[in-house]
């Protein structure tokens, strides 16, 4: 492999940990200003689900005409607000898993692109600052299956959603809750960290 091209491809590999970690913090913004969301969705549900048990007719509200369906109505409302504010989160999160996704392409293009110029001890060889091509395609990879299934997962959650179906908006909070994986993300702030030298150099 040239030096031109093996200096591009680092080049690239730099610009990709780069974005990664740019993304990284984007994303995890975005599921920390879901957890309020997840939990005004559950009030408005045991909310719901309460005033289906009430007969107000038999309360000294039963003055107040329509009240139970006009309570019903305005708690419909704030749930599909919930809901559209959920939506533009689970876009966001497409927007890092897609860029996460492209960068990551791009890096393994010029990588096959110069694949024949490439000798296996040039791909594996590592220094003080900077780990082997091989190890951190392998990372990126990893980095780009991990967006990809979380944001999957968090699509499915979402996506089967109605705001008359309170048998599975009750089960969402947890449910999403759930697919937390504090493991996928020590291993990304691991590999961050790993390459943080690499970022650095010139």
């Amino acid at each position: 492999m040239s030096k031109s091209s093996l200096f591009s491809l680092n080049q690239v590999l730099k610009k990709c940990f780069q974005n990664l970690e740019n993304n990284q913090k984007v994303w995890n913004s975005v599921l920390g200003e879901c957890t309020p969301l997840m939990g005004s969705l559950g009030n408005l549900v045991d909310q719901l689900r309460a005033l289906e048990k009430v007969k107000i007719v038999n309360t000294p509200l039963h003055t107040f005409p329509d009240l139970q369906e006009r309570l019903n109505f305005k708690l419909l409302q704030a749930l599909d607000i919930v809901l559209v504010k959920l939506a533009d989160k689970l876009c966001s999160l497409q927007q890092v898993r897609d860029a996460v996704s492209n960068q990551v392409s791009g890096a393994f293009q010029l990588y096959e692109q110069n694949i024949d110029t490439l000798d296996l001890a040039t791909c594996t060889q590592r220094s003080a600052i900077a780990p082997s091509i091989a190890d951190m395609l392998e990372w990126l990879k990893d980095a780009e299956r991990y967006y990809r299934q979380q944001f999957l997962r968090r699509k499915n959650v979402l996506q089967m959603l109605r705001p008359e179906d309170l048998y599975l908006l009750e089960a969402v909070p947890k449910r999403w809750e759930s697919l937390e994986s504090p493991s996928g993300e020590e291993r990304l702030s691991e590999t961050l960290s790993t390459v943080s030298l690499f970022m650095e150099s010139q």
